[in-house]
């Protein structure tokens, strides 16, 4: 079976730590794969706030998943801390990757890879825009 990858930058644009909740713990008694998503969206939410942007205005432009790519890596339990790096890469005309890692900040091991393909919409005429330039040269270094 060929597995999905996803390139891990060099750097990392932001990072925060969340708890693994009751919520989020499967029958196996530990992070379910499906709980990965959520713990990214607010990872990047975070990361969109504290650059001073909002889920819904970036520039002018509103940003909207495309795609999603997860990859579970190791184990995680309720309590657990989480390490959620944010990286913005890979920029098209009209899009770009939120890439984020998942580590336990007590074991360092890495628990899960995701890849949020996102693209600028303008709600209003139902049609994508570029990318923001204000909002690229924020990632210029890459």
């Amino acid at each position: 079976m060929r597995r999905a990858r996803i390139a891990v930058p060099k750097s990392f644009d932001y990072s925060t730590d969340l708890q693994v909740r009751i919520t989020d713990i499967n029958y196996g008694m530990h992070l379910a794969a499906e709980q990965v998503l959520p713990l990214a969206l607010e990872a990047r939410t975070r990361f969109l706030l504290h650059l001073g942007y909002t889920l819904t205005d970036i520039e002018g432009a509103a940003p909207i998943v495309l795609d999603c790519v997860i990859i579970y890596l190791s184990q995680a339990f309720y309590g657990d801390t989480l390490r959620v790096e944010v990286a913005a890469t890979d920029f098209s005309q009209f899009g770009f990757d939120f890439v984020c890692r998942l580590t336990n900040t007590t074991t360092t091991e890495e628990v899960a890879r995701l890849k949020l393909g996102t693209l600028f919409f303008d709600y209003e005429k139902q049609r994508r825009l570029p990318v923001p330039a204000a909002f690229r040269a924020r990632f210029s270094h890459r």
